[in-house]
């Protein structure tokens, strides 16, 4: 009998790759990342390029002592993807080295000790940025005022690439001037410090609902987002789960105590809640693959945020909020599986 050759399944081909999908990922981020550059200066361009050339270099490295062929894993977008993510939490001035190690943290650590692509655990843009901000938190403590924000014009790139490569600003720039916290840590110092949140919010740096800027982004962000839901490359439940949860959690509190706790859209419209519930908590590797644990994800992300941000060392906590519950992912997807048809019955 005549036997023919037969490729293990799956059988049916996906209805996009690899490449395809994070290519559609990196045109979602741009309105947020162009943005980004408007409001805080040329410098946030410049931590991208840098941190993509990193994460290529450390794929490279990590292809050729694994034996794999360099060119389908380097053109598959997935590096870039990650230095992207990972750059857009940085301060725009950030000394190049950060890009560095963190990008040695995702692409060595979190993606190819376990197995490269698909095998990851942990998100490994936030494997990079959680192990930058624990060893580095002084350089995360100098972000620049927005656009606008007092007559502040961020510096052009000249002035962006000396501070980012000598860590010297030329004059009129220094660092004591430039440098500033962002609105969460605004919020969490002036308010240990008594000040009620209707005093705090009626400094400048505050918009109608996050930071001046800030909440500008996160609106960007969020239509880059919906364009992914759109083309259905990520799931619903996430991000829906994610904000639906900060807002449900938040509102009781604010409705209690308006001058105690901040309002929901604030907590929303703040640091990177919106950059995750789209584009870092949807990750189909490290996250949920079941409807209902995907639910579960989102919402756990939601809730350790929040957490992180009132009784935590650090005032945003969107990426170990996500570490954590990537985490508990595998353990979520066992217990929300689909029951198999006749599964329980004898």
């Amino acid at each position: 009998m005549r036997r023919f050759d037969t490729a293990p399944a799956p059988h049916m081909a996906p209805r996009r790759d690899v490449r395809t999908v994070m290519g559609l990922v990196l045109l979602a981020l741009l309105p947020g990342a162009l943005a980004h550059g408007w409001f805080f200066g040329p410098g946030i361009a410049l931590q991208i390029v840098l941190a993509t050339a990193f994460a290529l270099a450390f794929e490279a490295l990590a292809l050729r002592l694994r034996g794999k062929p360099l060119r389908p894993f380097l053109s598959d977008l997935s590096a870039p993807l990650t230095a992207v993510l990972f750059a857009l939490c940085l301060p725009p001035l950030a000394p190049w080295w950060i890009a560095a190690i963190g990008m040695a943290a995702a692409i060595l650590l979190a993606k190819h000790l376990y197995g490269g692509l698909g095998h990851n655990l942990f998100n490994p843009a936030m494997v990079g940025l959680a192990v930058a901000i624990l060893c580095f938190p002084r350089e995360f403590t100098q972000w620049l005022p927005p656009r606008g924000l007092e007559g502040a014009v961020p510096p052009g790139l000249g002035d962006s690439l000396r501070a980012v490569f000598t860590g010297e600003l030329p004059p009129p720039w220094h660092w004591d001037g430039l440098a500033q916290a962002t609105p969460l840590d605004t919020v969490r110092n002036l308010a240990r410090q008594g000040a009620t949140l209707s005093e705090i919010r009626g400094q400048s740096l505050f918009g109608d609902f996050g930071g001046r800027g800030w909440e500008w982004i996160a609106n960007f962000y969020a239509i880059g987002g919906l364009f992914l839901l759109w083309k259905r490359v990520i799931p619903w439940q996430v991000p829906a789960a994610t904000l639906g949860t900060t807002v449900l959690l938040s509102l009781p509190f604010w409705a209690l105590d308006p001058d105690l706790h901040p309002f929901p859209l604030q907590h929303v419209f703040s640091g990177g809640l919106m950059l995750a519930a789209f584009f870092i908590a949807t990750d189909p590797v490290s996250g949920c693959t079941t409807p209902r644990g995907r639910l579960l994800f989102g919402a756990g992300v939601a809730v350790l945020t929040l957490a992180i941000r009132r009784w935590g060392g650090y005032p945003d906590g969107v990426a170990f909020a996500v570490l954590l519950m990537n985490c508990a992912a595998p353990w979520l997807d066992l217990h929300t599986r689909p029951r198999i048809l006749g599964e329980g019955r004898r």
